[in-house]
């Protein structure tokens, strides 16, 4: 576990041990926190290949970010840090 600021504009620097240099990540609010998800290529495209669904790109994501806050905020419930 790593602790960074945050400065005045809003920005961390993700510590090199980490190792997500020139990547993206999904960032999801949960509660008073966030979690951060590496991004590896498009998901979308990657999955395509293997994921078969009629929800549109819009609909995955909001159900991702919905279900990966919930989650978040349940285990951070369970160690008593919320």
């Amino acid at each position: 576990m790593s602790v960074v600021e945050v400065d005045e504009r809003g920005r961390i620097t993700i510590p090199k041990e980490i190792g997500l240099r020139k990547a993206k990540a999904a960032i999801i609010p949960a509660g008073s926190f966030f979690v951060v998800i590496p991004i590896i290529g498009d998901p979308y495209k990657v999955a395509g290949s293997w994921l078969q669904t009629e929800r549109n790109i819009k609909t995955l994501k909001k159900t991702a970010e919905k279900k990966a806050s919930e989650d978040a905020v349940r285990r951070a419930k369970r160690r008593k840090q919320l």
